[in-house]
């Protein structure tokens, strides 16, 4: 289109050098070629400027995908279909959330990293994502070089429960039960990097106990609730109702400090200072999106964290709004994926 726009001003340019000819040499000798060949780029650059500043204040004009690497009624899932209901809501156009759970989520990321760089293609962040720079080794991408950081959205404590049926009703009474059975409890999760395994795996490290991890590629919970595995530290939005319910019981929150969801459960880290364990999301796009679109949908979400009503129902779910620009949330993406690696070199962690 600028090759376009250039030629028809340049021919403009002409026809009025030829204008002036005819009516006043003086004139034609101010206008030279070069002169128009100079206005012409002008023009045409100009005139491109303004289409893609079009095109980017357009956006969205069809249904954008939020590619999520859990299955449906994780805690990713529930906290993306709420931003995706917003960023509907506020667009006037659809963003749905297509569920890719599979090889700990890199299957989602590997889907965006290779999409139209366009905003119609976004990728669910989750510290999963922090935790699988160092957990794998020959990923076919590098997650901070290859996705841009849209918005952080929420930081969610994980929540360490145990099933009832485990005599421990605080964090010391269960150090000490752990010491007393070295390898004879077991510690579900969703797989091997996910929050529930690092957090479990730092909890390890720092009270010196030996817990038997048990990744589950399905959901852990069946087992959890019927006694065959002991402990997990899940994160909270999908572990409120069993805490509610009675059916698991909560020994502590994995944040630096108490959770307004769960006011009466300590932290870890009154017992063991410096254990801090949250999960985080976030939205992300494919590298080379457009920084228009990056800032537009940034701007969009910072404004639904300081709503009211979607503010309420994500600090129901026990977490805490998290707005910024793209360039903190990329900082912060970098810390995590520093701290995590010294956890997963730890434990020794391997891909499933």
């Amino acid at each position: 289109m600028p090759a376009k726009l250039a030629d028809l001003a340049l021919t403009n340019c002409i026809s009025t050098r030829r204008k002036a000819i005819r009516v006043d040499s003086l004139y034609a000798m101010r206008l030279p070629r070069r002169q128009c060949l100079r206005l012409s780029a002008g023009a045409a650059a100009a005139l491109a400027m303004v289409v893609r500043g079009a095109w980017a204040l357009d956006y969205p004009v069809r249904i954008a995908r939020i590619i999520v690497g859990f299955p449906a009624g994780t805690s990713s899932d529930i906290i993306a279909r709420l931003i995706a209901q917003w960023l509907s809501q506020e667009f006037g156009q659809q963003f749905v959330v297509e569920n890719r759970p599979g090889a700990g989520t890199n299957i989602a990321a590997d889907a965006v990293v290779h999409a139209t760089p366009d905003g119609y293609t976004l990728l669910w962040i989750t510290q999963t994502n922090a935790i699988n720079a160092t957990l794998y080794d020959n990923l076919n991408f590098n997650f901070i070089r290859d996705i841009e950081p849209v918005a952080e959205i929420l930081r969610v404590p994980a929540v360490m429960m145990v099933n009832p049926s485990v005599p421990a009703k605080t964090v010391p009474e269960f150090i000490a039960y752990a010491k007393a059975s070295p390898g004879k409890i077991n510690m579900s999760s969703p797989g091997n990097g996910s929050i529930n395994h690092v957090a479990g795996e730092m909890f390890k490290m720092m009270a010196g106990v030996d817990l038997v991890h048990i990744p589950y590629r399905s959901s852990q919970f069946p087992d959890l609730l019927a006694g065959q595995v002991q402990v997990t530290f899940n994160p909270l939005p999908s572990s409120l109702d069993f805490i509610r319910s009675g059916k698991l019981r909560a020994l502590a929150v994995t944040s630096a400090v108490r959770s307004n969801a769960l006011p009466d459960i300590p932290t870890v880290g009154e017992f063991l200072p410096g254990y801090e364990a949250t999960a985080w999301f976030g939205l992300g796009a494919p590298k080379n999106t457009r920084a228009e679109i990056i800032e537009k949908l940034n701007q969009t979400i910072n404004a639904g964290l300081a709503d009211p009503h979607l503010e309420a129902r994500l600090v129901d779910l026990g977490g805490t709004p998290a707005p910024g620009p793209p360039a903190d949330f990329r900082s912060f993406i970098a810390s995590e994926t520093e701290k995590w690696a010294k956890v997963v070199k730890f434990s020794g962690a391997r891909p499933e």
